[in-house]
């Protein structure tokens, strides 16, 4: 059993920002880094299952807003290298939330020189930049909300509201750090702020290019492609309920039960595999027992 642990436990790990290497989450002793193991984002960043699925709907829904689209599109070479976007995406997020203080401002400081050299015109002739604080709020809500419905649906529905609020102002700290203004702090806030952008957001050939990326990317093993469909169903089905349909997709009440008994049955297998995540390393630099 140690032995299919291991396999499944590298194979989880060579899809996140560990495989990138350059964070050493385990030193130095006793560094809480930006929010401590008492944070809620520690609970809800650290379950890899529930951050997949969280993750994948984010990037559909930020691929929704012209202008935050057009700085990827422009940008980055995501079509050629997928996965590669993916980690370096999973590495801010574990490093700004468990890695040391010194990694943490080293990894904002990093994104905050990429963003200043984003900038251009999107298709319908708008200029973008991606240090715009309204974008980088848009990023930001399109991200942590939905980090958050995963935790709920396929980890923990009973967190408190009170601590679901205060998850929201704690990873405020990070888009206010890169640049981000207005930012929403708490449930109320972050709905009303996702209806107020609705209307700026569009499903045109380049999201859906998004979506058909998503569906053909290359899985790093056999083993891990039936994992990676799962986590795309998932991803389109935690979206809210408008967004499926500006992809051209119907989710019936069927699938959307199919998708999440999945879900929920291949969780606790991850979630037995994986020992050696960022929470487990930083949770040893700490001192603590493991979860």
């Amino acid at each position: 059993m140690e032995f299919i642990r291991r396999h499944i436990e590298t194979r989880v790990l060579s899809l996140t920002g560990l495989a990138i290497g350059g964070v050493d989450y385990e030193n130095p002793p006793g560094d809480p880094g930006l929010f401590g193991p008492e944070s809620v984002c520690w609970r809800v960043h650290g379950d890899f299952t529930s951050m997949m699925v969280g993750g994948i709907s984010a990037l559909l829904l930020q691929a929704l807003h012209p202008l935050a689209l057009s700085g990827v599109w422009d940008h980055s070479n995501f079509r050629e290298d997928l996965l590669g976007r993916l980690r370096r995406t999973g590495q801010f997020i574990s490093a700004t939330t468990f890695g040391s203080h010194a990694d943490a401002d080293r990894l904002i400081e990093r994104v905050k020189r990429i963003h200043a050299g984003v900038s251009g015109t999107a298709p319908d002739g708008r200029p973008y930049a991606a240090s715009d604080p309204d974008l980088l709020t848009w990023v930001h809500v399109a991200e942590v909300s939905s980090f958050l419905k995963s935790h709920l649906r396929y980890l923990n529905p009973a967190l408190s509201a009170v601590e679901q609020d205060r998850y929201y102002a704690e990873v405020a700290l990070i888009a206010e750090r890169l640049g981000a203004r207005d930012v929403p702090r708490s449930r109320a806030q972050i709905e009303a702020y996702l209806e107020h952008t609705r209307p700026q957001l569009r499903s045109d050939e380049r999201a859906l290019e998004i979506l058909q990326i998503l569906r053909t990317a290359p899985a790093p093993s056999p083993l891990l492609r039936p994992f990676g469909t799962l986590m795309l169903h998932a991803g389109v089905e935690l979206l809210p309920e408008w967004a499926p349909e500006m992809f051209g997709l119907t989710l019936s009440a069927s699938r959307r039960q199919l998708i999440r008994i999945g879900v929920r049955s291949t969780a606790p297998v991850l979630r037995w595999a994986v020992r050696s995540g960022s929470v487990h390393r930083a949770r040893r630099r700490m001192g603590l027992p493991p979860r």
